[in-house]
C-alpha cells in the first residue's frame, strides 16, 4: 500500500464519519449568512385584501368536484418577512442530499489532489497510480449524475414548457457540438487530433496482438468522434437546462494568445515573451483561479436567487387584476440550488494537469509521454511438484492471488500503453472548453430571460 492509497482512503474514512456532524455543504448555506424570504399564508394575503377566509368544506367538494381556488388582487400591499436560511429549511429541500454528497465530495477530492500534487512534486512517482486524478474523474462523474437528476427532474415536469428546453438546448448543444469537432486544430487547440492518432495507433497494435486482425480503424474514429458529440449534448442540455445567473469562465478558445506571446511581433522580428510550456501553465492556473473566483461568489449568486422573490412581488403590485394565492406562495417560496456545472470545469482541469502530464511551474518541459502498445507477456506455466494437502492448499492460494495481481498488473500496463497523456490532453481539453461555453451560453440565455422575459 502506497502513500497515496493511505491518504485516499483516510479521506474517505474521514468524510464518511464527518458527514454528519461536520458538514462544508450544510454551512454554505445555513450558516445564518443567506436570508430567505417566507411566503404569505392564505389568512395574511385575505387580511390585506380587506375579506376573510372562506375554505369550502367537503359537502361543498362532493357537489362542485373542485373548490376554486382563492384570488386577492395583485396590488395588495404585499411586504415579505427575511428569515435566515437554516438547516431544518434546507433539509426539505428538493436534491438537498445529493447538493451535500457533491459539495462535500468536492472538497475531499480537492484535499487528495493537492496531497498528491505535493507528495509526486517531492518523490518521483512517474510509476505510480495518480490517485487525485481518480477523485478528481469521479467528482466530474458525481457532477454529471447531480446535473442529470435535476434535467429529469425538469423533464418530466409537465408545467412551464422545461421539457420543450430541454429537447432544445439538447439538438442545440448536438448541432454545435458536430459543428465544433469538425473545425481544423488552428482555430481550437483542443489537441483532439493528436490525441485521437495515439489513441488510435496504440489501440490497432494492441488489438491486432489480442488476434482481431479485421478491426478497422476509420469506422472506430467515426464512432468515437459521434460518441464524443453525443456526450457533448448531454453535457450542454444538461448545464443549460439548469442555467442560472453568473459570470463567465475563460473558454480554451483560439490560440491568439499564444501565437502572440510566443512570437510577438517587434520590427522586423519576433521575440518570444512566453515559451509554449509557460503559457499551458497559465492557462490552467487563470482557469482554476476563475472556477475558485466563482465559487467564492457563489453565496452571493444565491442570495441574488433569493431576491428574486422580493422582485416579483414589487413587479405584480404595479400590475391590474387578481392572482391565486397558492401562485403567490409558490413565487415567494423559491429555494435556492447550487449545480454541479461549478465543478466540472475545476475538477476536468484538475485531470487535465494530473492526465496530460503538465506542470504549474511555468519553466518546466512538458512532453506528454507516449507509450506504445505493449505485447502482454504470457505467464510461464507452473512446475508441478508433490506436496501434501496443507502446503498444496496453501501454495494454492499464493498462485491464485499472484495470478490475480499478474492479471491486474498486465491489464493496467495495456490501458496504459493505449491511453496516454497525449490522449488524456486532447479529451479534457475539450472537456474543459465545452463546459466553460455551455455555461457562458447559458448565463447568456439566463440573463436574457430575467431581464427580457421575466418582464414581458
Amino acid at each position: 500500500m502506497g502513500i497515496q492509497l493511505v491518504v485516499s482512503l483516510l479521506a474517505a474514512t474521514i468524510m464518511q464519519r464527518m458527514a454528519p456532524h461536520c458538514s462544508f455543504a450544510r454551512w454554505l448555506l445555513c450558516n445564518g449568512s443567506l436570508f430567505r424570504f417566507k411566503h404569505p399564508s392564505e389568512g395574511e394575503l385575505c387580511a390585506l385584501a380587506g375579506k376573510q377566509v372562506a375554505k369550502p368544506n367537503r359537502r361543498d367538494r362532493r357537489q362542485n368536484g373542485e373548490s376554486k381556488p382563492l384570488t386577492v388582487p395583485k396590488d395588495i400591499d404585499l411586504h415579505l418577512e427575511k428569515a435566515p436560511v437554516r438547516v431544518i429549511d434546507a433539509l426539505v429541500l428538493r436534491f438537498f442530499l445529493e447538493y451535500q454528497w457533491l459539495i462535500d465530495f468536492a472538497v475531499y477530492a480537492s484535499g487528495v489532489f493537492i496531497f498528491t500534487e505535493c507528495y509526486c512534486s517531492i518523490v518521483d512517482a512517474s510509476k505510480e497510480v495518480n490517485i487525485g486524478a481518480i477523485w478528481c474523474v469521479l467528482t466530474v462523474l458525481f457532477g454529471l449524475k447531480t446535473l442529470h437528476t435535476l434535467m429529469s427532474h425538469y423533464f418530466g415536469s409537465e408545467e412551464g414548457g422545461e421539457r420543450s428546453v430541454c429537447l432544445a438546448f439538447g439538438f442545440l448543444s448536438l448541432l454545435v457540438a458536430m459543428l465544433v469537432l469538425v473545425v481544423r486544430e488552428d482555430y481550437l487547440e483542443f489537441g483532439l487530433e493528436p490525441g485521437f492518432n495515439s489513441l488510435f495507433n496504440n489501440l490497432e497494435t494492441f488489438v491486432k496482438q489480442q488476434g482481431y486482425a479485421d478491426w478497422s480503424v476509420p469506422v472506430t474514429r467515426l464512432t468515437v468522434k459521434l460518441g464524443l458529440a453525443a456526450l457533448c449534448a448531454y453535457i450542454g442540455h444538461t448545464v443549460n437546462c439548469n442555467y442560472c445567473n453568473g459570470n463567465a469562465n475563460l473558454p480554451y478558445c483560439i490560440p491568439i494568445a499564444r501565437d502572440f506571446l510566443a512570437n510577438a511581433p517587434m520590427g522586423k522580428t519576433s521575440v518570444t515573451i512566453v515559451s509554449s510550456s509557460a503559457f499551458d501553465s497559465m492557462r490552467l492556473g487563470i482557469i482554476v483561479a476563475l472556477c475558485v473566483l466563482r465559487l467564492a461568489m457563489t453565496r452571493y449568486h444565491l442570495q441574488a436567487y433569493l431576491n428574486l422573490a422580493q422582485k416579483w412581488v414589487e413587479q405584480m403590485k404595479r400590475e391590474a387584476g387578481r392572482i391565486a394565492a397558492i401562485d403567490i406562495q409558490k413565487k415567494v417560496c423559491c429555494d435556492a440550488a447550487v449545480f454541479g456545472s461549478y465543478f466540472l470545469i475545476l475538477f476536468s482541469t484538475f485531470a487535465l494537469k494530473a492526465l496530460g502530464d503538465f506542470s504549474w511551474n511555468p519553466g518546466a518541459e512538458q512532453t506528454p509521454g507516449v507509450t506504445p502498445a505493449l505485447v502482454l507477456p504470457t505467464a510461464a506455466p507452473a512446475a508441478s511438484v508433490v506436496l501434501d494437502d496443507d502446503e498444496e492448499g496453501v501454495d494454492y492460494m499464493e498462485e491464485d492471488i499472484q495470478a490475480t495481481v499478474s492479471r491486474l498488473s498486465e491489464s493496467f500496463t495495456a490501458l496504459r500503453s493505449v491511453l496516454t497523456p497525449l490522449f488524456f490532453r486532447g479529451f479534457f481539453a475539450f472537456l474543459t472548453w465545452w463546459v466553460a461555453a455551455c455555461q457562458v451560453l447559458s448565463s447568456l440565455f439566463g440573463i436574457y430571460f430575467h431581464q427580457y422575459l421575466m418582464q414581458s
